[in-house]
Order: C-alpha cells, then sequence, then structure tokens
C-alpha cells in the first residue's frame, strides 16, 4: 500500500531503481524535486533526454562520446601503439585524471560474468579483435578491475591476444598510497608482492 498520490509514487518507484538509491532516498530526492522551481526541473529533465539521445559509442574505442569518434581517439598526439583496456567509461575518466597515460583506451562495457549469464559475446571484445586486426598496436594495458570477474576477462584477453604477437600488460594491483599494511587482505598483500619493483 503506497502512502502517496499516484504521481509521488511512481516519481519515488523510478528514482528506487537508480544504482545506491533506496526507498528512503528516493522519497527524499521526490520530494526535493517538488520543492525545485519549475524551470530547474524541466533543465534536469531536459539534461537526462539530452544525454540519452545525444550520447552514443566511439566507432574506434566503443567510449561514450557525442561524435563518430571520440576526443580520445581523435587526438593525433596520443599514441596509437598502446590500448589500455577498461570495463567501463567511468573508468576512462580515472586513468585520464592521473595524466599519465598517453595512449589510447578500449571500453568493453562489461565483464565476463558466468554467474550473471555475461559471456565474451556480450562485451566489445569482437570490436577489440577487429582493432587490433586493423591496427599496429604494440601493448595491450589490461586495467579491469581486480575481482573474479575482471581477473577472468583480463585472462580471456591475454590469452586471445598472445598469440597476436602483442605485449600484454596487467596494471598492478596491492596496497594504496596511505593505506596501512595492518588493514589489508590476503589477496592485497600477495599483489602487491607479486607487484614488487626494484628501486
Amino acid at each position: 500500500m503506497s502512502y502517496y498520490v499516484a504521481p509521488i509514487a511512481k516519481l519515488i518507484e523510478e528514482l528506487s531503481k537508480l544504482p545506491g538509491v533506496g526507498n528512503k532516498t528516493a522519497q527524499r530526492l521526490a520530494f526535493y524535486l517538488l520543492d525545485m522551481p519549475y524551470h530547474e526541473v524541466e533543465q534536469l529533465a531536459g539534461a537526462i533526454v539530452s544525454a540519452k539521445r545525444n550520447i552514443k559509442y566511439c566507432s574506434v574505442c566503443c567510449n561514450i562520446t557525442d561524435a563518430e569518434v571520440c576526443n580520445i581517439c581523435g587526438n593525433p598526439k596520443r599514441d596509437n601503439t598502446t590500448i589500455c583496456i577498461v570495463e567501463d567509461a567511468k573508468d576512462v575518466v580515472a586513468m585520464e585524471k592521473t595524466k599519465e597515460f598517453k595512449g589510447l583506451y578500449h571500453v568493453l562495457h562489461g565483464a565476463i560474468s558466468p554467474m550473471e549469464g555475461i559471456g565474451p559475446e556480450n562485451i566489445r571484445i569482437k570490436e577489440l579483435l577487429t582493432r587490433l586486426g586493423e591496427h599496429d598496436v604494440k601493448e595491450l594495458i589490461l586495467a579491469t578491475n581486480p575481482n573474479i570477474e575482471g581477473e577472468a576477462t583480463a585472462m580471456y584477453i591475454s590469452r586471445l591476444v598472445k598469440p597476436l604477437g602483442i605485449k600484454v600488460t596487467r596494471i598492478a594491483h596491492g596496497i594504496p598510497v596511505g593505506g596501512d599494511l595492518e588493514y589489508a587482505d590476503e589477496v592485497t598483500l600477495m599483489k602487491a608482492l607479486e607487484g614488487r619493483r626494484e628501486i
């Protein structure tokens, strides 16, 4: 039984579908939106519709863009012999914020997860292989998430690509800067030991 009139109940229901938004948060957001001036609500709704309507995938790397080719792939100053493979468009932003990586990206839009019914055919691996056949790529950097799905995806891509003679590397995992060893779990410590380097 809903305690709200139908339009508010529907708004709460739709907002609660967003990731990380529970029923209480959806209620707060709904009432916040109702208190906003009408023109601001229209601007918000317009921004959502515009983003949904105008965003597409880059024809080269599958990153989100509003053009045929994203601004990273279209930049002639980028190193097109190195491709960093990430799971999500948000990962591209995270990598770019470091201002260290000068190569190109390939966005998979997910990771292999048999438990969720996601196989290699459900993510952008086919597009990656096509791309590798068309360009002179010397290194693939696997920057998938350090979880079971990310590791499985990295291993799968590595096995596919190694016979092509392309160097395949994996980003290091381990103790974050500012972290304490005593709070790190065993897997994190193991990865930190595996990824150690000489100083």
